[in-house]
This record gives structure tokens, C-alpha cells and sequence, in this order.
């Protein structure tokens, strides 16, 4: 009999609540092209498949065994409360028992049950995935980053030639399965687009390996591998099975979260992430990777769908062509463009940037956030600078905006629309942007953010006493800035949308005028 054959049989036996030495009440499956879960109430137990891929071999029980142990030890890093131990199934492929000193049949990794319905994956789709709960997620992924392995294995791990391969697998895995001469052609204009932009970033890849980017991650991070538990986002699942698939570029893994995201029809949400994720970790180099990587983990979920053809013979799932229309987008060279802010020290530039980084959407640069960065400063951290003393003085501003424009330029040659929030009071700053914008072939908006000065005086005092801002003028500041503010020119103002900041703000409607000042479809 073969190994899937007995699985089965072991997996029916496994519905019965005397399989267990615990109460059991109405055991479920649940089961994937490579797996099966089984929920019993406080526990779940998870059985891989007798199955060999390109990417992944579970064939015999030896290496399943190996990679129950590979999977406790490594999700333990981010959920060690989930992770319990790997137990044997004994028994009898009819009668199969967890735990016993028998002979193993199989083995199982046991973990602590949660409600599925917590899985981010189904808050996404009853609406309730908010705003809060996706900078959360943001930041328990750069935090997780910041403290994963940084020396692989293997030296190979991470390299274009590694990149590349797992490009092409997908493309042989889902012609291997799917032979329609519609798709056929798809998936060739496709890998044309993919090995183009390969092109493109092949030395930035090389350059990232030997920085450091290529970490022992994840691998495997959507939003049906992240759960509510406890009120914490908290990943599971990682890849256990393949080393070289977990041991990638950080920029890798937050496109596959991008990806879901957008594909789930929360575009802004996925925006939100990448924009929450980067002002944490400073990482906006790596972006020029994005488009890249989405494109990549679209076609990985793309194969994903494809293999479940083989125990569905009734056709393709509709995901598959969805997935393959997300990677055609992001694989189509898009033309960037530039938006800066301009405006007084609470005149609600950083709010009004923040909504136009999810309405378009775009990559958002916060100039309060770099200049603490460049001084080795956290967001909130008092500095105890005075007036254009400290991190603001004259020098430092120049290196503050710098920074920005470097940035800038990278993000806009990898074809992603940019938006810098800063004040922009002086007229040579605005022009370098404007300069940065023409010479990318992009169009160029600013966003005049106003208010009354009684309304800044009140907004700088909440702010400062709230404590939570990364800005640090105070009244001093705003003092100077209408003193020492250079308006905006004629020429400047034909290029310009002026927002008054003491009224609500239609998102909706703002994003329909900056589309079209944009010229965006």
C-alpha cells in the first residue's frame, strides 16, 4: 500500500476521539497540499504528507520526523507558547493512537489550539483587519527581523543565482501541472516580464547579501500563517522544510505580506504595512527589491493553487488567475511620480501624507523619522535640541533632506510613487525635489497643508504633551518658521494643491484630484 494511501487511513482513524489521550470533543481536518491539521479543542496536531517537490521532501517518515523537530524549533522563535512538542502516532493505520511507546507510524507536531477565527486571513475577510492591527503586524515583523540569524548555512542562501532558481520553479511547477495554451502563453510573457526585472536588481541583491538583508525569516508570511492570539499578532507555520526558503532578503518576506494583502482587495492595507515596516527598520533601500518580490510570491501562491489541481479534478481555482493578474501588475513597469508636502509645524502634513500613502498609494518619507535615524535617535526620543540647535541645525537639516532626496531618487528609478513629508519652508529645498521629479520623468505635486496659527500653536501644545510624535517643535519653532518661510512661487503654485487642514478631508474625493493632477488611470 502506498505511504498517501496508509496517511489516509491513519488521518481517518485520527478522527476518532480515542485516537487521543486527552478529552477530545468532534476532531477536525484540516488539510493542505502538503499537510494536515487536525483540531481537537485544546490541542492541534499537524501531520505532514508522504509528498516530494522541487521545494520540499516529506517522503519518507524519517525526514518527516526531521522536519517536525525543524518546524517546533524554529516557530518557537516567534510563538513559543503555540509550539509544544512532536509526538509519535502509533498504533495501527486503523486504530492509529497519539503518543504510545509502539512503533511510530508517523509523527505530529502538537500544538496550542486557537480559534481559527482569529486567523488574520478571516479577520480580512469579515472587515475587522484595522488600521492598528497592521502596525502591529509591521512592527512584530521588523522587530522579529532585527533579531533573526544573519549567517546562513549555506553562503549561496539569498544570492541572484539562488533567486533566480526559485523564480523559474515556479514557472516549471505550474507548467508541469497546468498544460491550457492560454495559460501557456500568460506564464511566457510573464517569465519575460519576471527575468526582466531580474535585470534590473540582480547587483542590489548581491549587494544586500553581503550587507546583511538575507536573514533566517519567516519564509512562508501571509495572513493565513498570522493570528489574533492573546490581543498579539502572532506568525506561525514558518517554512521548516527547506532552508534556502527561510533564509532570504527581509524585503522577500514583507512583499509576501504586501501581496496577500492586495490581493485580498486591501491594496492600502498592504501600502500601510510596507510604509510601517520600513520607518522601523530604515530599510527604504531595499525597496527597490518590491515589485520584484511581490510579483515572485504572487506566482509562489499561483503554484500553490496549481497543485491543488491534482486532488481537484473539477478545474483550475479561480485564485490561480487572480494571482497571475496581481504578478502582471506589479511586474508592468509603472511610471513614478513625486509628492512633497509643504507647511508649518502642525499644519497636519504628516496626517495628510500618511492617508495619501494608502489612497494612491505610495512609499511615505518622514523627514522627523530619518533625522532621529541619522542621529542614532528612536522616533520619540527627546534629542534636547534647542532652536536650530542640535539635530536642527542648519547642517543637520541639509542632511535630513539629503537623506530624503537619496531616497527618493532610489524609490522613484524602481518605479514607485514617492511621497516626502516635510515642512519644505525653504524655497532650494523644494527645487532640488522638483529637479529630482523631471530628471526621473515623473510628475510632481505639493500638498500646501494650512491652518490658523491659533489652530498650530493648539496642535504643537497636544502634540508635545502627548509625547508620542516623532516631531519636537514646539512654539519657539513655529515662532521661527513664520519668520524665516519662503512662499511658494507663482510657478510653484501651478504645481501645487492647497489643503485646509481644519477641515475634514474626503479621502475619496482628495485622492480623485491627486490622481488626476498625478494623470494616473
Amino acid at each position: 500500500m502506498s505511504a498517501n494511501r496508509l496517511q489516509k487511513r491513519i488521518i481517518e482513524g485520527l478522527r476518532e476521539t480515542s485516537a487521543y489521550p486527552h478529552p477530545v470533543d468532534n476532531p477536525r481536518v484540516i488539510e493542505t497540499h502538503i499537510s494536515w491539521v487536525i483540531l481537537t479543542g485544546e490541542n492541534a496536531y499537524k501531520i505532514k504528507k508522504a509528498v516530494r517537490f522541487g521545494f520540499l521532501d516529506f517522503s519518507t517518515l524519517e525526514k518527516r520526523k526531521r522536519y517536525c523537530e525543524e518546524e517546533l524549533r524554529l516557530n518557537r522563535r516567534f510563538a513559543p507558547d503555540m509550539y509544544r512538542e512532536v509526538v509519535p502516532i502509533t498504533g495501527t493505520t486503523e486504530r492509529p493512537v497519539v503518543g504510545g511507546d509502539g512503533k511510530a507510524l508517523e509523527y505530529a507536531v502538537r500544538m496550542r489550539q486557537f480559534d481559527q477565527q482569529l486567523l488574520l486571513d478571516q479577520l480580512a475577510r469579515r472587515g475587522e483587519l484595522d488600521s492598528r492591527i497592521i502596525d502591529e503586524m509591521a512592527a512584530v515583523i521588523a522587530r522579529f527581523h532585527e533579531k533573526a540569524d544573519r549567517n546562513p548555512p549555506d553562503p549561496a542562501f539569498g544570492s541572484p543565482a539562488r533567486v533566480s532558481h526559485w523564480s523559474a520553479e515556479n514557472f516549471e511547477e505550474i507548467a508541469r501541472v497546468i498544460d491550457l495554451p492560454t495559460i501557456s502563453r500568460r506564464l511566457n510573457a510573464l517569465r519575460r516580464g519576471v527575468n526582466r526585472a531580474f535585470s534590473a536588481i540582480e547587483s542590489l541583491l548581491e549587494a544586500r547579501r553581503g550587507a546583511g538583508w538575507v536573514r533566517e525569516c519567516h519564509g512562508d508570511l501571509h495572513l493565513g500563517n498570522m493570528a489574533l492570539i492573546d490581543q498579539r499578532v502572532t506568525p506561525f507555520d514558518c517554512i521548516e522544510f527547506n532552508p534556502e526558503l527561510r533564509w532570504i532578503d527581509v524585503v522577500n518576506e514583507i512583499a509576501f505580506v504586501a501581496m496577500d494583502l492586495e490581493f485580498r482587495g486591501l491594496r492600502g492595507h498592504g501600502w500601510r504595512f510596507v510604509n510601517r515596516y520600513c520607518q522601523a527598520t530604515g530599510d527604504f533601500e531595499g525597496l527597490a527589491l518590491l515589485r520584484y518580490f511581490v510579483a515572485y510570491r504572487a506566482l509562489v501562491r499561483a503554484k500553490v493553487s496549481a497543485l491543488q489541481v491534482r486532488d481537484d479534478p473539477e478545474g483550475l481555482p479561480e485564485a490561480f488567475g487572480n494571482y497571475l493578474a496581481l504578478a502582471e501588475r506589479w511586474v508592468d513597469w509603472r511610471r513614478p511620480w513625486l509628492m512633497i508636502t509643504h507647511g508649518l509645524s502642525g499644519s497636519g502634513k504628516s496626517t495628510v501624507a500618511g492617508r495619501v500613502s494608502e489612497v494612491l498609494p505610495a512609499i511615505w518619507l518622514r523627514s522627523d523619522l530619518e533625522r532621529k535615524r541619522l542621529f542614532g535617535l528612536a522616533p520619540t526620543e527627546d534629542s534636547g535640541s534647542s532652536v536650530g540647535g542640535g539635530i536642527y541645525t542648519t547642517s543637520a537639516s541639509e542632511q535630513t533632506y539629503r537623506r530624503l532626496a537619496s531616497l527618493a531618487e532610489i524609490l522613484l528609478r524602481a518605479g514607485l510613487p514617492v511621497i516626502v513629508d516635510a515642512s519644505f519652508l525653504q524655497a532650494d529645498w523644494r527645487q532640488t525635489f522638483r529637479d529630482l521629479a523631471q530628471a526621473a520623468g515623473s510628475s510632481f505635486v505639493i500638498i500646501d497643508c494650512v491652518a490658523a496659527t491659533d489652530v498650530l500653536e493648539r496642535r504643537i501644545a497636544n502634540r508635545l504633551r502627548a509625547g508620542t510624535d516623532p516631531s519636537e517643535a514646539d512654539l519657539a519653532v513655529l515662532k521661527r518658521q513664520l519668520a524665516t518661510r519662503d512662499p511658494l512661487t507663482d510657478e510653484e503654485q501651478r504645481q501645487t494643491l492647497r489643503l485646509d487642514t481644519q477641515q475634514s478631508v474626503d479621502e475619496t474625493a482628495l485622492g480623485a484630484i491627486l490622481r488626476k493632477r498625478l494623470q494616473l488611470k
